[in-house]
């Protein structure tokens, strides 16, 4: 017997619907399978929603986050990595 369904209509950005439906297309599903999943899941407990900002940095702060993740690629100024908090700690007491 197949279960209940409802319809539900809700307001979406019309951006956001076109790439979600066509992400959920290339793997083959309905986008309503994709709704029906989150829906259970936030039911469930396996889905939290929570808010996301930006993070508001001034200049100064970009440009040193940009220059560390370049030096992180180059390899330079990394710590080794360690196989005990003993042994960080004498690398850092060094």
């Amino acid at each position: 017997m197949k279960p209940h369904t409802h319809q539900f209509a809700f307001n979406i950005d019309k951006t956001l619907k076109d790439k979600a439906v066509r992400k959920a297309r290339a793997e083959g599903i309905p986008f309503s399978a994709v709704l029906n999943f989150a829906a259970k899941a936030f039911v469930k407990g396996d889905l939290e929603i929570g808010l996301v900002a930006e993070p508001d940095i001034n200049e100064k702060t970009k440009r040193k986050l940009r220059a560390a993740l370049r030096d992180i690629k180059k390899g330079k100024d990394l710590s080794p990595k360690f196989s005990s908090a003993e042994e960080a700690f004498a690398y850092l007491e060094s």
